[in-house]
């Protein structure tokens, strides 16, 4: 399924500190792109043009594929679970037995591995219930859903819906590319078994700018506003997307394995990063240190500034990003 183009990724710079008792202990590297509100390159710090995996940062632009292949949802909140990486809370698994029901499929039909809810409570009522994996669970779940419904809609095959050549992935191929103005630069399997696309952090961040600005009504802003209308279906209650587009009016966020996340906020810019370890704890510091250098403020940033680093169960430490400009 690789396919080869451009150079690799090289890696990023010092990005992020871990401070323990006031000594720095560790450091992440990492790479950052920042956008203006035209989409001008602000920040281009580490290697921003090289492509790399975002994830689950790509969802928002698969589920804009689904919508143009003809994807039929019952409410928008489904759009939003389609463009999840849900911590399989009820609201998120009720949903996609609904929206598996009204095409006539099952559990059973989800291609993606059985798993435990992302969610602390969820996964202790699942396995205090004598429960365990589930695929419905699996928090890449709605997206695959979608995939689903979409091919139930044209005709096409279920069981083979994950094969790269299978016309939804295409669909999702062809959005994507549209969306970033690029062409992918290599195809992989991602956690969940869905092809993954990759691209430049540029080309990230432009993309979720070109979707919080694109015309009302268009399958792009459908997505950005379903997301940004129900943020915990888009993660969970508490978790770091839902804060921040709680948080931050108007703002689109979405993050990825490996260290990824993406945000745009209309008027303001857009921001992509990636962490080269892959540590998510590394992920909130920098993106707050990048929105705040495009003038974006508030509680919630403020709250994700600096993570906690603990000592025998107590607060001794903290994460902080290094300065970006």
């Amino acid at each position: 399924m690789s396919e080869r183009g451009g150079a690799a990724y090289a890696g990023g710079v010092p990005v992020v500190e871990v401070v323990r008792s006031g000594f720095v202990e560790s450091r992440h590297h990492g790479s950052v792109a920042i956008l203006g509100p035209s989409g001008e390159v602000v920040v281009g710090l580490g290697d921003v043009e090289a492509p790399i995996f975002p994830r689950s940062a790509n969802k928002p632009m698969q589920a804009v594929g689904l919508l143009r292949a003809g994807l039929k949802l019952g409410d928008e909140a489904d759009l939003a679970l389609v463009s999840a990486s849900h911590s399989g809370e009820p609201m998120h698994v009720d949903r996609v037995q609904t929206m598996l029901a009204s095409a006539g499929l099952d559990e059973s039909d989800l291609g993606c591995p059985p798993d435990l809810p992302l969610s602390e409570s969820a996964r202790v009522a699942v396995l205090r219930s004598g429960a365990g994996p589930a695929r419905r669970f699996m928090n890449c779940s709605g997206k695959h859903t979608g995939m689903l419904l979409t091919c139930v809609g044209a005709g096409w095959p279920t069981g083979s819906y994950l094969d790269s050549d299978h016309p939804v992935q295409r669909a999702c191929r062809s959005a994507v590319e549209d969306l970033i103005g690029d062409s992918v630069r290599a195809v992989g399997v991602d956690g969940c078994g869905a092809p993954v696309f990759a691209l430049s952090l540029t080309r990230l961040a432009a993309a979720f700018l070109g979707a919080v600005t694109a015309p009302v009504g268009s399958e792009a802003r459908r997505v950005a506003d379903a997301m940004r209308a129900h943020p915990e279906l888009v993660s969970g209650t508490g978790a770091d997307d839902a804060r921040l587009m709680r948080g931050v009016p108007g703002l689109l966020s979405k993050g990825g394995a490996e260290g990824v996340v993406a945000v745009a906020l209309p008027g303001v810019g857009a921001v992509a990063l990636k962490i080269d370890d892959g540590a998510q704890r590394a992920r909130m510091p920098v993106l707050v240190a990048a929105l705040r250098s495009l003038g974006v403020s508030g509680a919630a940033l403020d709250e994700l500034a600096q993570p906690v680093v603990f000592g025998g169960g107590h607060p001794v430490g903290h994460l902080r990003s290094l300065p970006l400009l």
